[in-house]
């Protein structure tokens, strides 16, 4: 490798690089940051200005995040000093525990390899009678329940949630320890002793469950990676335990925002949203989920990474040691893949999205978290067709203080 040292990008003759991550515009909830999507913005990658004080690469053009996220001249090792953390909080949690998606290969296929299984696209469709039972019954639930609901407690994060325990092998009665866990540990805003305590004692905790699933195994992920590479020597409890924390955590996190984000981007687009109330086609509730994965791109601060090597793109040299945020919000609304990308379109082709990043470190879950969305989405609307906000829309909570883009609640009514 070129460096070992941070390098840090200083402009020469430019002026004072932005501070990222930017704001997004008032009034414009669905929209990334204007600075991300300005043509200007979209011609080629500059320098912006991180929680640290270092300068990394901002790369915000189709073309280039996906060149980059493939390109093995750069490197996803979160213990390296080049490494541009998102917080004090992340940075501290990498220290702790770092899992198979922040390695480098070998080791990160190695490890990858061990959880995959659980994830295929077979494996996954199998489940969906299973998936769709616990959709209508929680669906049951809310109608029966008091009006307004709160639909981020009441359905958008139990769905997930529920889901991801039962791959795992996790007790669904856990459930609040897991989403409060995950709160802390993905907010930008979380102090790195905060971050150490909630992470610990989760880790802990599937360490713990790891060595119990040796003694008695079930059907489920944590057990079978326990039996076969654990108890055999291939990697210890911790490690597992770390690996099923990014699951975890991944698992029911993305996907209860991708609902109720969703929700509320489809009532503010009235026309979408008819068009799906009315269908049942299983081509326009996959295309339907692919639109709104391009369109709202909830991890909506930058993944990063580092160059291991010198790399020309652009008209611009990455050094050995820059770092580089590869904006998913930015390309995902790029004119040159994704024409008027302002427009929520269900019936574009949005295949070629970046929502679960690109290249070998691209999201495990994705095949599950499209199961999941296409039933919520095929389901939600159809049977609760006069669901609408219960508050105004300038009165909902956004989400600005973590890695995950969404609502803290949605007060709804029928």
């Amino acid at each position: 490798m070129g460096k070992s040292a941070v390098n840090i990008v200083r402009p020469t003759d430019e002026a004072e690089p932005a501070t990222y991550p930017m704001p997004r515009a008032a009034g414009c909830p669905f929209d990334p940051p204007p600075a991300l999507t300005a043509p200007e913005a979209q011609q080629g990658m500059r320098k912006v200005r991180l929680w640290d004080g270092r300068w990394v690469w901002l790369v915000t053009k189709y073309s280039d995040v996906r060149a980059l996220f493939a390109d093995q001249r750069v490197s996803h090792d979160t213990r390296h000093p080049s490494y541009p953390h998102e917080s004090p909080g992340f940075k501290a949690r990498a220290m702790q525990g770092q899992s198979f998606v922040n390695m480098d290969s070998p080791e990160h296929q190695r490890l990858r390899r061990m959880v995959t299984a659980p994830f295929a696209s077979r494996r996954v469709e199998s489940m969906r009678p299973q998936i769709q039972e616990s959709v209508d019954g929680l669906i049951d639930d809310m109608l029966a329940g008091p009006k307004p609901a709160d639909l981020v407690e009441a359905f958008a994060l139990p769905v997930p949630s529920l889901i991801i325990c039962l791959l795992l092998g996790v007790p669904v009665e856990k459930q609040s320890f897991f989403q409060e866990t995950a709160r802390i540990i993905i907010s930008t805003g979380s102090p790195p002793d905060v971050v150490n305590t909630a992470q610990g004692a989760l880790l802990d905790y599937l360490e713990g469950l790891v060595v119990e699933k040796m003694k008695h195994p079930g059907a489920d992920l944590l057990s079978d990676v326990a039996v076969k590479h654990v108890a055999t020597g291939g990697i210890t409890a911790r490690e597992a335990a770390i690996s099923g924390r990014l699951l975890l955590v991944g698992g029911h996190e993305t996907t209860a925002n991708m609902i109720a984000l969703g929700t509320l981007a489809l009532l503010q687009n009235p026309e979408q949203l008819a068009v799906l109330r009315d269908t049942d086609d299983p081509k326009l509730l996959a295309s339907t989920v692919e639109e709104m994965l391009r369109y709202l791109s909830i991890a909506h601060i930058a993944p990063r990474r580092f160059a291991l090597e010198d790399i020309e793109m652009d008209g611009v040299t990455i050094r050995a040691g820059d770092g580089l945020a590869l904006s998913l919000d930015a390309a995902n609304r790029s004119p040159e893949e994704f024409p008027d990308p302002q427009r929520l379109d269900l019936r574009r082709d949005a295949r070629k999205h970046v929502a679960f990043g690109f290249g070998p470190h691209q999201c495990l879950g994705q095949p599950l978290a499209r199961v999941e969305l296409q039933i919520v989405y095929g389901t939600l609307y159809r049977r609760i067709p006069t669901l609408r906000l219960a508050i105004e829309p300038d009165q909902v909570d956004f989400k600005d203080e973590g890695i995950i883009y969404g609502v803290h609640s949605l007060p709804v009514t029928w």
